[in-house]
């Protein structure tokens, strides 16, 4: 479902490097917020390591999706702008691909999933994109994607397998790193959120230029861990299902072809946490952290909090890669597990 077909003003189909990453920190400064490094004396306490934290949900949209978006839209050449845009997304890479079109200048149509958070919905029309959607396990996204991009000559612009969307999210990792360095803290291990891949692969680029001794480890909902069975099978899979988890934002068909290429050379073995063990991230991170994350976006504190990786006496980075979650998601977390 994430084959690549050539529409007008696409990107070549070539794995970015990090000299691409150095390109879009400079095309999105400016527009993508530098998200803070943090850290939490209770968290670290709790774990018996210290923990860095990429706050992504503070992002402009809240999550990290605009940094690929805002990159990827800059590089379509002027003559194609009028065009617009085309993208399909469960919510924030929608968000991300309407605001950076609506700060080009550019038309844009989201393909959703009719069941789609109603706060990504409403957000991704607020920034002036037309919204269609889609019966997400009965009706092919991508498929319908391409036909309007076909039909209008508009340019697609996939969440995850795409060059330019890939390098915009490397910047994540690339502020990590330097970060990092300025606190004179070395990441043992720095975990990612997945989906499809894309910014898992973009901040393993970053990391492996910068940070080459730092194990990489992408974070799933079980369930949903093409990635972590694609690494240990050496080829990718592709999911049983397209819903049934919490973690929305990070439910994808199968791993990106563009993505997968460079994770299967830098990652190490993949990460998986149940639905629970999100929520309860959830519940932490709003408590605790003083923040709000969506499911998907904990993923990774879900992880170190129960447990999937050694975390005693070592340095740990991990994303938390979006806040757009519904009031009542976060009101039942927090219930359960505040």
């Amino acid at each position: 479902m994430d084959q690549q077909v050539e529409t007008p003003g696409q990107a070549p189909g070539e794995a970015p490097g990090f000299d691409d990453i150095l390109a879009a920190r400079e095309r999105i400064a400016g527009q993508a917020v530098r998200t803070p490094l943090l850290t939490s004396a209770f968290l670290d306490a709790t774990t018996g390591g210290r923990i860095l934290i990429k706050p992504e949900n503070l992002q402009r949209t809240g999550s990290f999706k605009f940094r690929g978006a805002f990159n990827r839209l800059s590089m379509i050449p002027e003559a194609d702008r009028a065009a617009g845009v085309v993208a399909c997304s469960s919510g924030n890479h929608a968000q991300g691909v309407a605001e950076a079109a609506r700060l080009l200048g550019m038309p844009a149509t989201i393909v959703m999933p009719e069941d789609a958070p109603k706060a990504k919905l409403d957000r991704t029309r607020r920034a002036g994109a037309r919204v269609v959607t889609y019966k997400r396990g009965i009706e092919d996204r991508d498929a319908i994607s391409h036909a309007i991009a076909a039909e209008t000559g508009a340019t697609f612009v996939h969440p995850f397998n795409d060059p330019g969307v890939i390098a915009g999210q490397g910047t994540l990792g690339l502020e990590l790193c330097e970060q990092a360095a300025e606190i004179g803290a070395e990441p043992d291990a720095v975990l990612t959120c997945a989906g499809g891949g894309g910014m898992s692969a973009g901040v393993a680029l970053a990391f492996e230029r910068l940070a080459p001794d730092c194990a990489f480890h992408p974070v799933e909902p079980a369930g949903f861990d093409d990635i972590a069975r694609s690494l240990a099978a050496g080829e990718r899979l592709s999911n049983p299902s397209e819903s049934g988890s919490v973690c929305d934002a990070i439910l994808t068909p199968m791993p990106g072809e563009l993505a997968f290429s460079i994770l299967r050379r830098r990652a190490g073995g993949g990460l998986v946490v149940s639905d629970d063990e999100a929520l309860a991230a959830v519940a932490f991170a709003f408590r605790e952290l003083k923040l709000v994350v969506e499911p998907g976006g904990a993923v990774c504190l879900a992880a170190v909090l129960a447990g999937k990786l050694p975390v005693e006496g070592r340095t740990i980075a991990l994303t938390l890669s979006g806040g757009n979650v519904d009031p009542a998601l976060l009101a039942s977390a927090l219930e359960r597990f505040g």
